[in-house]
């Protein structure tokens, strides 16, 4: 009995962390999109050279964003937040890609910080699946 009270309070604590790391994904996802319209010429810099329309696409990125974060704000809309969120994370991974690419040749400094992105895509899309339907929030 008593390990079944502790197991009950960590799976509550576990939940609640959930619930509050959906904001701060949707926060991320909000920031990132402002910046887009702030820095539009840095994610310019990291996208592929066969990808057209640069400039258009960055703010059309930055709009998703944001809207992925409003979305996963509200339990009626966290569903579509979360799914269009994995749509945009798998969307931009070419730009990730490419940033790599780019410093390896340049034998930039923090290469390392763009190795260390590519994963972070995975670890993003699981944490949007999180909130999805399937995901069990």
């Amino acid at each position: 009995m008593c390990n079944l009270q502790l197991g009950k309070k960590i799976l509550y604590f576990i939940f609640n962390q959930m619930q509050y790391s959906k904001y701060i994904l949707a926060i991320i996802l909000i920031f990132a999109g402002v910046m887009h319209f702030v820095k539009p010429y840095f994610f310019i810099k990291i996208m592929p050279s066969y990808i057209p329309f640069h400039l258009k696409l960055v703010y059309i990125s930055g709009l998703v964003e944001i809207l992925c974060g409003i979305l996963l704000l509200f339990p009626q809309t966290q569903n579509i937040g979360a799914k269009l969120s994995i749509a945009l994370f798998i969307a931009v991974f070419p730009a990730n890609i490419q940033m790599a690419k780019d410093f390896y040749t340049e034998n930039h400094p923090y290469l390392w910080l763009a190795i260390l992105r590519l994963p972070l895509q995975l670890v993003l899309i699981w944490w949007a699946f999180k909130f999805t339907n399937y995901g069990g929030s």
